[in-house]
């Protein structure tokens, strides 16, 4: 092992005491007073790693957004950490599942790995590089949100327009359970199919009726066959609603359909596809509502550029990186969307990602805090 990855592994127990420490803040999505207690924990921890500015953009359904940076006037791009410090995890979850450390090294808690595992490592490689005096001349970013787990449905306007001035992107959200980065992630888009038919009493005239039930199974039916999934793309009716009552020929009916696709090609397949569905009963109207969508993490040219490079650099720091995907989205898929290098993964390892069993790799934390660090020291701009 190299001195600079030992220098992190000497930081093992430091971190762990850093990411119990921000476990213990609970910071459900919704509840904006306990994700601003945070919010004003990680403004104190910015400062005392001498951030030349920290600007708080002011939220008022989630907790604040803030942006610190680092050498504001050093030449080039900035690199940006992206990071989010809410959970799923409701107030009093902590109580229940304090955090505990088992023999095989994994720190169970809830949001340990999603993500705050992850902000433990930015915090620590950056600590790391002022310590031993390797701090770049360049810029450095923090960028932190507070809804990422709604869909960042707030701030995915910030993350564009922050975004566009970087050089590089670091997600720091978890590593595969194997430790593996993220160089492609799935993109989303829900839609919300209507179909309007026309009542009638069901004993009395149901010829009369258009049954808004009937059209609505047979365009399920015919949405299933959107789906190609030897390239990645699924189109799955996941709940349907209809009716108003047992004697009724109903008049209305949707189903909610949620989209996966490895491109925007498909993407855009998809919504083409829904967005010309037309009835099969005369009579009857379909309509469609798009509800959420974001734009696929592609595995392209750019990407594996960027891979490149950070597997380089672990390399040289004695660390094998691997890559892999998910099928879930995160922010990575909006900075690389945009054309912006982006790197996505570099939490720890670890599992359980919202389930009763989340846990970090305690192993897995200097190493990453290393990874990045180096990234920081040695990342040289397209």
């Amino acid at each position: 092992m190299n001195d600079f990855s030992a220098y992190f592994e000497a930081q093992k127990q430091a971190m762990v005491d850093l990411l119990t420490e921000m476990v213990n803040f609970e910071t459900p999505t919704t509840d904006k007073a306990a994700v601003d207690t945070m919010g004003a924990y990680m403004r104190r921890q910015f400062e005392s790693l001498g951030a030349s500015s920290i600007t708080a953009i002011p939220q008022t359904e989630v907790g604040d957004f803030l942006l610190a940076k680092w050498n504001e006037d050093a030449p080039g791009k900035p690199i940006m950490f992206l990071i989010h410090i809410d959970t799923v995890w409701p107030l009093g979850t902590l109580a229940e599942r304090p955090v505990t450390i088992d023999a095989e090294g994994k720190l169970f808690g809830p949001g340990a790995i999603d993500m705050k595992g992850g902000i433990a490592i930015v915090l620590t490689a950056l600590r790391g590089l002022n310590e031993r005096g390797e701090f770049p001349n360049r810029p450095v970013w923090v960028l932190m949100t507070s809804d990422e787990e709604v869909g960042s449905i707030h701030s995915i306007p910030v993350i564009r327009e922050v975004a566009k001035e970087c050089a590089l992107v670091l997600v720091m959200e978890p590593a595969t359970q194997e430790g593996a980065l993220k160089t492609w992630r799935k993109g989303l888009a829900t839609y919300r199919v209507h179909v309007e038919g026309r009542p009638a009493h069901a004993g009395n005239a149901p010829e009369k009726g258009i049954n808004a039930i009937v059209e609505l199974a047979q365009q399920i039916q015919r949405i299933n066959t959107f789906n190609d999934l030897k390239n990645g793309t699924s189109v799955s009716v996941t709940m349907v609603d209809g009716g108003s009552a047992g004697n009724v020929i109903p008049a209305k009916a949707s189903a909610y359909v949620d989209t996966r696709f490895m491109t925007m090609r498909g993407m855009n397949n998809v919504k083409d596809a829904l967005s010309n569905l037309e009835p099969f009963i005369p009579g009857a109207k379909v309509t469609l509502e798009e509800i959420h969508s974001r734009e696929p993490m592609e595995h392209d040219e750019r990407m594996v550029r960027t891979f490149a490079q950070c597997k380089q650099i672990g390399a040289n720091i004695g660390q094998t990186v691997r890559e892999d995907g998910s099928g879930g989205g995160s922010d990575g898929n909006v900075t690389a969307a945009m054309g912006v290098p982006t790197l996505d993964g570099l939490g720890p390892a670890g599992d359980g990602l919202h389930a009763l069993h989340e846990h970090v790799v305690i192993n897995s934390l200097p190493q990453r805090a290393a990874l990045c660090a180096a990234m920081l020291r040695d990342w040289v701009a397209e």
